[in-house]
């Protein structure tokens, strides 16, 4: 069974009519992981006694014909999301030997439908950095090219659907780190609206910034998803309540009639040639569909790389300071309480965890506080009123996810900045809390994967959801 080509619906309708058993769909996800997972390093934990013993409860929910819409699925997990006696490192040394005492809310949500975690996948240290090339354990490759990244930080997330290890799999997305790596790999990444789905249970990186999110297929696999891991959680003060169902439910209906931003800042001389074409060839064709594009612009968004970096940095600086192997994480060695901190943290921490740190904590410091942390908010407020101004006259804005395919091995890991400079397509969406779907949209002269990135308002996934499935229905690059 290829499991890049089956989509979610059709496995539940293969669990349902006994055709294959959770046991036997388990096998699949291992033997294609057996073959491959050595060459593309997507996992940091596998889970096959886990996944046996998952599969045989979902099996005998199946025979009871009481299944809900996961039974029985294979799944992976990023490892920043919290599994319940299962090792979750989040890439790095300081939580190497990390078993949390408890679930993360969506994967308690996961389990109460008897999913089946196949595995915790490769990140870059603590969701900081777009390659999956910054974790402490391994380098994920593209599974399209394996001379390439496949993105971050959710790479190893994206790289198991894009290799058919998993038919879906959990992400989080800071500034792209869904998005991204699904525009690498040629897969299906949806960031949901701040505040739709938990973050109880995630460790956090930037806490205004992060969400929980599906990588699959189809834009119809990630609504489905979203449909079991979204609603309200009073664990999580951040989390809207918000219990609303059915994100697919403008799935199927044409596009005729909606309007399309195209912010032309987003189409500039930054971006690869092949990868603008590709987006506005994927533009012309939901125009072709009835959609109306309208072209406008979006001042602002030069400023968002340095906005955001300040902000998540600052955050992360923050919240990584629990870290000080006393109470968890690296025990450090040394004669007294200091010596110890600063053991554990040289030695737990990589040089790009401990770069977004001291630019945190710099920002953050007397002095430049105003000069520079104060500034980025209010650029935040700024980015969010001209989404607001877009959104009273489009329905969506379309955009590539990035500004060029995949990158090779090592070409960018001493160049911090470029690497940063590779988010200046996704960061905004992230300040202003919005929510975005990554669709490939065609492929470049080498056979790279393009990726385009539709918008919508706050909680309107279903909006993005539709339009990205009315272009995966049309056109064969879509899928």
């Amino acid at each position: 069974m290829d499991i890049r080509k089956t989509a979610l619906t059709e496995l539940r309708r293969m669990l349902d009519t006994k055709e294959i058993s959770a046991k036997e769909l388990c096998g699949e996800c291992y033997k294609n992981i057996d073959n491959a997972e050595e060459n593309i390093g997507a996992f940091i934990t596998l889970t096959r006694e886990t996944a046996e013993e998952n599969a045989a409860a979902a099996q005998k929910r199946i025979d009871s014909g009481s299944a809900d819409f996961l039974t029985g699925i294979p799944l992976a997990v990023k490892d920043n999301i919290c599994t319940d006696g299962i090792k979750t490192t989040c890439a790095s040394k300081m939580l190497a030997d990390f078993l949390p005492p408890y679930d993360a809310t969506v994967v308690e949500k996961l389990k109460k439908q008897d999913y089946v975690l196949v595995g915790k996948a490769n990140m870059d240290e603590f969701a900081m950095g777009g390659s999956t090339r910054t974790s402490a354990f391994k380098a994920t490759k593209n599974p399209v090219d394996t001379d390439r990244v496949p993105g971050g930080s959710s790479g190893g997330s994206a790289a198991a659907v894009a290799a058919g290890f998993v038919p879906a799999s959990l992400g989080s997305d800071t500034g792209g780190s869904i998005r991204q790596p699904a525009a690498f790999c040629g897969v299906t990444g949806l960031k949901p609206t701040y505040g739709r789905v938990s973050r109880y249970g995630l460790v956090a990186f930037g806490s205004s910034l992060d969400q929980i999110g599906p990588i699959a297929n189809s834009a119809l696999d990630c609504g489905e998803i979203l449909n079991v891991i979204a609603g309200a959680d009073p664990r999580d003060a951040t989390c809207a309540d918000k219990n609303e169902a059915d994100f697919n439910r403008l799935a199927g209906k044409p596009v005729s009639g909606l309007k399309i931003a195209i912010p032309e800042e987003y189409y500039g001389e930054s971006v690869d040639g092949e990868v603008k074409d590709a987006v506005m060839n994927a533009a012309k064709e939901l125009e072709r569909q009835g959609a109306s594009l309208i072209n406008c612009k979006m001042p602002s968004v030069k400023y968002g790389i340095p906005a955001y970096y300040l902000i998540a940095c600052a955050e992360a600086a923050s919240n990584l300071s629990r870290y000080d192997g006393i109470k968890y994480g690296l025990r450090g060695e040394g004669r007294s309480y200091k010596e110890m901190i600063l053991d554990s943290r040289n030695r737990g921490f990589g040089n790009e965890v401990k770069r977004r740190i001291l630019l945190g904590n710099y920002a953050l410091s007397s002095g430049y506080f105003d000069a520079y942390y104060r500034k980025a908010c209010a650029l935040r407020q700024e980015i969010i009123a001209e989404y607001d101004a877009l959104f009273s006259q489009a329905d969506v804005v379309l955009t590539p996810t990035t500004p060029t395919a995949a990158f090779r091995l090592g070409s960018v890991d001493s160049d911090p900045v470029q690497m940063y400079l590779a988010d200046i397509m996704t960061v905004p969406v992230n300040i202003a809390g919005l929510p975005a779907i990554s669709v490939p949209c065609g492929k470049t002269a080498e056979g790279l994967p393009v990726g385009m990135s539709i918008v919508g308002r706050r909680f309107d996934e279903y909006t993005i959801i539709q339009v990205a499935d009315a272009y995966q229905k049309t056109c064969k690059e879509g899928l």
